[in-house]
Order: C-alpha cells, then sequence, then structure tokens
C-alpha cells in the first residue's frame, strides 16, 4: 500500500532513483524489507515514475510510501552541482530525516553528491571535523569496523582519533561490544613503523586512551583485519577504500575459483554438493550485499550509503542496517567520548 504525505515516522527514508539498477531493484528491495522485516519506507523521486514501479509488487498491508521528489542525481554528477538539486530524490531522503519524518535515510546513488548532501542536510556532532565512511569488515570471529572507506582520502593525525572514538562508540553501541579493541592500520605492529600519519597519530591515540579510555591496541596490519585481532580499526580514506575494495574483489575471485574447482570432475562436482549448503552460508558472510552500506559516521543524523551497483538483497540489507543503527543511537556516545577528550582531537588552522 502507497500514499504521499506525512504521517508517523518511519524507518527510512530511501532514494528510489539512486543507483545503477534504479528504480526498478531500489523499489524491489523496499517491498523485500516492508515484507519481511516489517519496515516502514518512503520512496522518494518523481512520484509518478516511482508509483508506477511499485504498482508492479503487492503492497497490501505494507507501510511504504511516497514523498514526491522531481529531481535526479545522475551517478556522475559533480557533489556540488547535486546540492543545488534541492528537490532531489536524494535531498528530499536526507531532509525528512533531518525533519524527523524518517529515522534514517538511505542512497544507493553518487557517493559523492550523498555525503555532501548528507553533510550540508544533517549537519556535524560538534567536535566531529569530518564524518567518515565506516563498513563492517568480516572476520573470522564476526565483523570488526573499518574506517575510513572512502570519504576523506587525506588525514590528519586528529581526524584518525576522531575515527577511533566514533568507531568505538559505535561498535559498542550498535554490535553491543564492551570496550572494543581500536587498532590503527599500518605496515607493521610495531610502534614506529608506517607513514608520518601514522607516526604522528600514535601517541594520540594513546592520550585518548588515558582521557576518554579509548582501548587503543596499537598498529595492526592488513593480514590482521580478516582475523578479527581488533574490533575498530582506522586509517585514512584512500588506504581504506583500497583495502575494501581489494578484500571484495578477493573474495569473488576465490568464490568463483571454489565454483570452478567443484566443476572440474564428477569426484569433485560430488564433493561440491555435499559442501554446498556450508560454503554457501560461508561466503555469504563475505557478501558485500548482506550489508547493504556504508554509514557516513559523525553527524546528527543516520545516513547510509549503498553501492552503485544494488540490487534488491542489497537494498533490503541497506534499510536493516539502517533501522538497527538509527534504534542504537550512537550519536550521544560519540558526543560524550569528545567531551572527555577536550582539544586533544581538535584540528587546528
Amino acid at each position: 500500500m502507497s500514499s504521499s504525505g506525512a504521517g508517523a515516522m518511519k524507518d527510512v527514508a530511501l532514494d528510489a532513483l539512486g543507483g545503477d539498477h534504479a528504480p526498478r531493484e531500489i523499489v524491489a528491495g523496499a517491498v523485500q524489507a516492508a515484507r519481511e522485516l516489517f519496515a516502514s519506507v518512503i520512496l522518494t523521486g518523481p512520484e509518478a515514475q516511482v508509483r508506477a514501479e511499485l504498482a508492479k509488487h503487492d503492497t497490501t498491508g505494507l507501510d511504504i510510501t511516497i514523498e514526491d521528489a522531481p529531481e535526479v542525481v545522475a551517478m556522475d554528477e559533480h557533489p556540488t552541482d547535486a546540492l543545488k538539486k534541492k528537490q532531489s530524490s536524494m535531498a528530499v531522503a536526507v531532509r525528512l530525516a533531518k525533519e524527523g519524518r524518517a529515522s534514517a535515510a538511505v542512497s544507493a546513488g553518487n557517493s559523492g553528491a550523498m555525503m555532501a548532501t548528507a553533510l550540508f542536510g544533517l549537519g556535524r556532532i560538534r567536535g566531529i571535523d569530518r564524518p567518515a565512511l565506516g563498513i563492517p569488515y568480516p572476520t573470522r570471529s564476526g565483523n570488526c569496523l573499518l574506517l575510513d572507506v572512502g570519504a576523506n582520502a587525506d588525514c590528519r593525525p586528529q581526524h584518525l582519533v576522531q575515527f577511533a572514538l566514533m568507531g568505538a562508540a559505535y561498535a559498542e553501541q550498535v554490535y553491543g561490544l564492551k570496550n572494543p579493541r581500536v587498532g590503527l592500520l599500518s605496515i607493521g605492529e610495531e610502534e614506529g613503523k608506517g607513514n608520518q600519519l601514522v607516526k604522528d597519530t600514535t601517541p594520540l591515540l594513546k592520550e585518548a586512551a588515558a582521557l576518554a579510555g579509548l582501548n587503543f591496541i596499537g598498529n595492526v596490519e592488513g593480514k590482521d583485519l580478516p582475523i578479527g585481532l581488533a574490533d575498530v580499526v582506522v586509517c585514512d580514506g584512500f588506504t581504506g577504500n583500497v583495502v575494501l575494495k581489494l578484500s571484495e574483489g578477493l573474495a569473488r575471485m576465490i568464490r568463483d575459483l571454489v565454483k570452478e574447482a567443484a566443476h572440474s570432475s564428477t569426484r569433485a562436482k560430488i564433493g561440491g554438493a555435499l559442501l554446498k549448503p556450508a560454503l554457501e552460508q560461508r561466503f555469504t558472510a563475505l557478501d558485500w550485499r548482506e550489508t547493504g552500506g556504508s554509514l557516513l559516521m559523525g553527524l546528527r543524523g543516520v545516513a547510509l550509503i549503498g553501492h552503485g551497483r544494488s540490487d534488491a538483497r542489497a537494498i533490503r540489507s541497506a534499510i536493516r542496517t539502517a533501522r538497527q543503527i538509527a534504534a542504537a543511537k550512537p550519536t550521544d556516545a560519540i558526543a560524550e567520548g569528545l567531551a572527555k577528550l577536550g582539544g586533544l582531537a581538535k584540528v587546528e588552522g
């Protein structure tokens, strides 16, 4: 069932025109989330177009409404130009979250534009200079939170301190981890290893441990992420994005190699058939579509950025993740931690 207009707060305001496969997959994902997760969703976009797509589904009893947003941000549009479109499907989704009509805004559209729109639309938590993109990174024991994975290619040491604090608060509030272990991504576990950014950040993180109780465990290497040595791993956005994309590529390659091996002979086919349920379960944990998107952390609100090629499954997951984050309310914990740090994480100049 769909209708336009205001009402009680919904779980998610979803940009129906954001993504390579919009609006088809976006709307389908919203329907899945509403049916399977009992989520309430506001779809934003040109009303006639969104309504026509929604009409392809049985929405009886589902809490899905439409908010007209006549403008659309192109996937290759510059963020500055996107900000001028005040009635874009992306901007309207963020506005609904700011106004309290939705608990979170989700878009699989132009990531740079969504970052800028969410930043200006929701505003930063006081004391946060740069919001960071955080994503759960699969490990042997569950997940660790990796940030930044693309919002800030260049960072100062104080930025990484802010990321560490945000990540720790998020892991504690959303994942339910008490005193989460925070690691600094470097090329060696020994103190003093790494580039100048890492070397300059280490003493600040030690001070944060003393002032705010941050559980800083020191440097961690790339190999330590999948092992689960840390619950939160911080780095600049350039490094984090390389780690993320490399991991996605490796996971896909391993899956393809296993499938090829399972069909290489009659004996392999029999073994593959026996192992398939267990393997599928493992591979599912490595699938980026299970998370659905990256959280833009450090804002006074919840904004989730999905992958541009998101399908319905990924959108369903993004809605689930956004609901979980909104319910945990990590913003308050981040603000409290920043207050304890005083001027330690303040960026001068």
